[in-house]
């Protein structure tokens, strides 16, 4: 997949079962995370998750994948460009 700069880009898919179990992929790193909020630095840009009881249950970088249990209640990025090849620091990114 290739985005509007012609850059390649992994998938990215958020698939979310019953507001209690979620499923990410596309994630290049896990920058926070605590039982409120998770901020997860994905291939189309920042993504922060709220809800409640919050936990990541399985993390595999080397895939880009996530599964997240507890209730969701907002999923919201915070800019389109995501990726490592970002100049901006990951703190740059969260402290816009």
């Amino acid at each position: 997949m290739e985005d509007l700069t012609g850059t390649s880009k992994k998938n990215h898919k958020i698939i979310i079962g019953n507001r209690q179990t979620t499923n990410i992929s596309g994630v290049l790193d896990v920058c926070s995370f605590d039982e409120l909020v998770i901020v997860l630095d994905t291939e189309r840009g920042m993504l922060t998750i709220r809800g409640n009881e919050l936990h990541v249950n399985r993390l595999t970088l080397e895939k880009g994948e996530v599964d997240i249990e507890g209730r969701i209640d907002s999923l919201s990025y915070s800019d389109g460009s995501g990726g490592k090849n970002s100049k901006e620091s990951v703190f740059e990114r969260i402290f816009r």
